[in-house]
């Protein structure tokens, strides 16, 4: 299975899938944006124009609210309606025949105007004066009206259902005495059609399946043509809800003047009647655009391709032994600067096979002639074993000492470590002994040293011959220029967060005064001699290997410090991981 997909794991393949990979990302990015985009906008349109329809019904609403006021204002303006009820506020009885014209003046009003079902004219005493009958007021509606109507000094009073005819609804209004400062003086009782305030057409709305409901202050239904239990839109807060196993939408708008609520049902699959066919469109689109860009992507991972196909065949006769020049191809500018790349590298490795060929030859001569130099410190060494056997023989026991001395330092000299050019600073310290050893022939109690050093420092790995010079520097230069006993200290301690070793190397010798010290620290900067005669070049060399070995973590080269007739110090700071391979080393060292 896996060698089946390794066959197809090709630089052509791999193109071709990123770039339909990247395709199908693309469209199916810019198809739900703008399917969520355009759907969002005609949901948005839908509920504008059906929250638009509810605003429209209102106003017709309104409308047909403003005809009863007028009309009902009418009645209780009427100069003989006020008449009458003047006098039934002062007591009087109110005759039959007043009773008829009153009768006769509310019904001509009431023919008047459209969808007024009857007037009813009440006494403050709430005795009906119109009709003539013995019908109280308390017993036609609830009290509770006839306290709103009172609260609302004359404006009309929606009730609701008629509680003797359900086909009407009906409405109340104080009648006020314009001639007694506006006091109570009866109550106007109005019984409207039903049908009078019917929704407009369904047809007109073009939605299937939608509902209208007109709603009362109080959330009793007015008018419906919801033929089902409205319990479960009267009390759903959601801007959607489930009837019938179907989705829908609730728009209410309530009426300031009436204080009733128009409340609209719109299917939610008629909102989004589009939003289908523009989904079928973005499917359609997609599938075309991705048959056309594979075919592109098909041809161009191809044309890309083939070129470098070419010169991998060529590169495959070269891991087999041909290195031969793959022919100039024309194609993009980074194919033929690849090809041209590689063309240049067969020329450079078959010039490289030649050149490797003659120094191989070069190398074995080589080390024919290196064993043959490695008898030569052999010889000195065996020499210099013979002289101090000889001079034990003779009871010279201190020129063989010095003997032994030399030796050594001979052989520390010349001799390769196992660790290359590094050792531990406990070797640097035995060379620095058989030095100081050598030195004592010529200076004698004249020169003097010590060492302090902890013990732990005695494994970590320096480069070979770094303090040894600087001993050296200030043996000829400290003890060789003056007459008196000069002590020579070696200090190595390490720094405050023991990643480092400081080592100094100082003497109580002549100093150096300011001027030349300037001039070897400008020297040792510059690389170059710090005197005509060579003097010096210790130093030089010691600040140039500090900055080879430690490149990166040396903190800084060698710090020279002198006063003239007090000393020179003469000092440098190193890593204690300088070099990986350390060995372990167990002693004690503070030498006096």
């Amino acid at each position: 299975m896996f060698s089946r997909l390794q066959k197809w794991n090709t630089l052509r393949n791999q193109i071709l899938v990123v770039f339909l990979v990247v395709m199908v990302i693309v469209l199916l990015i810019v198809g739900l944006l703008t399917f969520n985009k355009v759907s969002t906008l005609l949901k948005n349109n839908a509920e504008k124009q059906i929250q638009q329809t509810a605003v429209e019904a209102n106003g017709r609403l309104e409308s047909l609210y403003k005809q009863i006021n007028m009309a009902s204002k009418l009645v209780m303006t009427n100069d003989t309606i006020q008449r009458t009820l003047t006098k039934a506020y002062g007591g009087n009885p109110i005759s039959f025949a007043e009773r008829q014209q009153l009768k006769g003046i509310v019904n001509t009003i009431q023919a008047n105007t459209e969808g007024i079902f009857s007037f009813e004219l009440y006494t403050n005493m709430m005795n009906s004066l119109v009709p003539i009958d013995d019908t109280n007021l308390v017993t036609r509606i609830d009290g509770k009206w006839i306290q709103q109507a009172d609260s609302a000094h004359g404006r009309l009073v929606w009730i609701g259902d008629d509680p003797r005819n359900s086909d009407n609804i009906l409405a109340l209004r104080r009648v006020n005495l314009m001639g007694h400062d506006y006091a109570n003086g009866g109550y106007l009782l109005i019984s409207i059609y039903r049908n009078y305030l019917q929704f407009v057409d369904q047809d007109e709305t073009n939605i299937e399946n939608q509902y209208s409901i007109l709603l009362d202050q109080n959330s009793k239904v007015i008018l419906s043509n919801y033929q089902k239990s409205l319990k479960p839109i009267l009390n759903n807060e959601a801007p959607t809800l489930s009837l019938n196993n179907q989705e829908y939408m609730m728009t209410k708008q309530t009426s300031y003047q009436t204080g009733w609520t128009m409340v609209i049902l719109t299917p939610v699959k008629a909102l989004t009647k589009g939003i289908s066919v523009l989904r079928s469109g973005i499917v359609i689109s997609g599938i075309i655009g991705f048959v056309i860009f594979l075919i592109s992507s098909l041809f161009l991972s191809t044309f890309i391709t083939r070129p470098i196909i070419k010169l991998t065949k060529t590169m495959q006769q070269a891991s087999a032994g041909s290195l031969t020049m793959n022919p100039s191809v024309t194609t993009v500018n980074e194919i033929n600067e690849l090809n041209s790349t590689y063309n240049q590298l067969v020329k450079e490795t078959n010039h490289l096979i030649k050149m490797v060929y003659q120094k191989e030859i070069t190398r074995s001569r080589s080390e024919l002639k290196a064993l043959q130099a490695q008898i030569n410190p052999h010889f000195l060494f065996n020499t210099l074993d013979a002289l101090k056997w000889t001079l034990e023989d003779k009871d010279e026991e201190e020129l063989a000492e010095f003997v032994v001395a030399m030796s050594n330092l001979f052989r520390y000299t010349i001799t390769k470590q196992n660790d290359g050019d590094w050792v531990s600073i406990k070797d640097e310290i035995q060379h620095i002994e058989d030095y100081m050893e050598i030195m004592k022939m010529r200076f004698g109690d004249h020169l003097k040293w010590n060492l302090h050093m902890p013990v732990e420092t005695g494994h970590v790995k320096i480069p070979k011959l770094l303090i040894q010079p600087l001993v050296e520097n200030a043996v000829l230069h400290g003890a060789g220029n003056t007459m008196k006993p000069c002590t020579i200290s070696v200090t190595i301690q390490p720094t405050a967060d023991q990643d480092y070793l400081q080592i100094l190397v100082v003497d109580d010798g002549p100093g150096i005064n300011q001027e030349k010290l300037d001039s070897i620290k400008q020297a040792i900067q510059s690389g170059g001699i710090i005197s005509k005669n060579g003097n010096g070049m210790a130093i030089s060399n010691v600040h140039k290997r500090l900055e080879l070995y430690y490149p990166d973590r040396l903190k800084s080269g060698l710090a020279i410090i002198s006063e003239v007739n007090i000393g020179t110090t003469v000092s440098f700071v190193i890593p204690v991981k300088g070099e990986e391979d350390h060995v372990e080393f167990k002693g004690n060292f503070d030498r006096r």
